[in-house]
């Protein structure tokens, strides 16, 4: 025999272990495509997409409430009364105006 040529037990060992390599891949498609590990799979990705929407919303809240809050307080923490007290008299001003509004409708 040529250093090339193969004995028939080796190619049938070959043979084999090929087979196997093919079912083990089928085996892995099969599992892929069956219709509980796809909606798995896409329930899995909605969540984590969900998640990652809930988290930005987050972030971004708690950026605009930092912000607000950096307008009516100074950084050691004491309230700005020069701002506090105008905002407060435009909320008590709107909160008249609004019943006015009401009451008139009532009417």
């Amino acid at each position: 025999m040529s250093e090339g040529a193969r004995t028939p037990a080796q190619i049938e060992a070959d043979i084999a272990r090929r087979r196997d390599g093919l079912a083990a891949t089928l085996d892995e498609l099969a599992v892929r495509v069956h219709p509980s590990t796809m909606v798995r799979d896409t329930k899995a990705k909605a969540v984590s997409a969900l998640d990652r929407s809930v988290g930005q919303a987050y972030v971004a809240a708690n950026r605009a409430v930092g912000k607000v809050r950096a307008q009516f307080v100074t950084e050691d923490g004491k309230p700005r009364l020069e701002r506090i007290v105008p905002a407060a008299g435009a909320v008590v001003l709107l909160g008249v105006v609004a019943g006015f509004s009401v009451r008139r409708r009532r009417r």
